[in-house]
């Protein structure tokens, strides 16, 4: 199937011809024509698969230009609104419709400038968005089409009573006008799945996330003792090839200590950047610019950069700890082997976090390779232990002979 038998308007279909793409992925080959249609719709749809534009094109295709917010589209972080909001202007730019991007850390100024120039799309986070409810900058009476975009990241991040709040703002189907409502998540837990029921009506399935990891990432354990974790990822750095690599780590904090570590690396120096909610928004921006124009060569990260952010020709992934959601190693390790090219991906493993292991391994329903860095000095510890030790058995003490009297 070709963009051009999708049904798309001829603006947004001249958008996507310039950006030279001619087949869709799977799940926009799928979801575009139910939206067109103007089914609601529940998308499962993992990192990478064209998940913006199946919701995007085909919104931006059923509007015109009114001045007021017809798309409204919630995103859980700053980093993915402003992503999403790019692809709406990049995809939208022969329509004649604004967009304004709202999400915290920020001043309202601009927000408000953007509010009041009109904008027909509006991307946002709840909380930003909430605001400017109450500041009377945003109104929900025009929103026709409601997306909720990664909502499992949503409901993880504490912002489904938010999110509940602004679809009771949002206009629900009546005589006058019919909302349509898009739900993507990557994983749908049972209370999503509830969610989902409340605010949707008789929406279609469209269903491309897989319990998998792409064929092109080669990805394996590296078993180490717990005070050896630091010394395994050095020396895995010092041994690996790479051009742009992402480690992921579970903490904040973690990912401030680990950046100050390689930093001190005189191989490695100021190549190295940071990324989490701790950091100012506009130093975040800078760090996912510079890493994504090369100006750095690794991006220490939180699972804040984990899902959705599009960071192309990552050709490395190192999990610093074995990631306490399994969904999430797929996530992390999806950011290389993208687009077809080959990548690795490499999992530090301590003795501690076997339980998340064997929970990654019956997600994807394989085993995970345990590997060893050659010439590195292991300290012993039992996971590096090719066949498992056998239980010692006891010898039962033997019954005690009273004497008879």
């Amino acid at each position: 199937m070709r963009f051009d038998e999708l049904g798309l308007s001829p603006t947004v279909l001249q958008a996507v011809t310039e950006s030279g793409y001619e087949s869709p992925t799977p799940i926009q080959a799928q979801a575009i024509p139910l939206i067109l249609e103007g089914r609601d719709v529940i998308g499962a749809s993992q990192t990478g698969t064209g998940k913006t534009a199946a919701f995007a094109l085909p919104s931006l295709s059923k509007i015109k230009p009114l001045g007021k917010p017809q798309i409204l589209v919630l995103e859980p972080t700053r980093e993915l609104a402003d992503q999403v909001a790019e692809q709406f202007l990049h995809y939208g730019k022969h329509t004649g419709c604004k967009v304004a991007l709202l999400y915290g850390g920020v001043g309202y100024g601009k927000q408000d400038e953007q509010l009041k120039a009109g904008a027909d799309i509006v991307v946002a986070t709840p909380g930003r968005l909430i605001d400017h409810f109450y500041r009377a900058t945003m109104r929900f009476k025009h929103i026709h089409n409601l997306i909720l975009d990664e909502v499992d990241r949503m409901l993880d991040m504490g912002f489904l009573p938010q999110v509940r709040k602004i679809i009771n703002l949002c206009p629900w189907n009546n005589e006058e006008q019919t909302r349509q409502t898009l739900f993507f998540s990557a994983t749908m837990p049972p209370v999503i799945a509830g969610f989902a029921e409340w605010c949707l009506t008789n929406p279609a399935s469209v269903e491309i996330a897989k319990r998998e990891v792409a064929s092109t990432v080669s990805h394996a354990f590296f078993p180490v003792a717990m005070t050896q974790r630091d010394e395994l990822l050095l020396a895995l750095l010092e041994k690996t090839s790479f051009e742009s690599l992402m480690i992921f780590t579970r903490t904040r904090k973690e990912a401030d200590l680990i950046s100050d570590l390689l930093r001190k690396q005189p191989q490695i120096g100021n190549s190295v950047t940071a990324m989490h909610s701790d950091i100012r928004q506009n130093e975040r921006m800078r760090s996912l610019k510079g890493f994504k124009d090369g100006t750095y060569k690794i991006l220490v990260a939180t699972d804040v950069a984990a899902r959705g952010i599009d960071i192309s020709d990552v050709t490395h992934v190192i999990n610093y700890r074995v990631p306490e959601n399994p969904e999430d190693y797929v996530h992390r390790i999806g950011r290389t082997g993208r687009a077809e090219k080959e990548g690795d991906a490499f999992t530090l493993l301590t003795a501690d976090e076997l339980e998340f292991a064997e929970s990654v391994e019956n997600f994807i329903n394989k085993k995970i390779e345990r590997k060893q860095l050659d010439s590195f000095d292991y300290q012993y510890t039992a996971l590096l232990d090719s066949t498992p030790a056998r239980p010692i058995k006891k010898r039962r003490p033997a019954p005690s002979r009273r004497r008879r009297r």
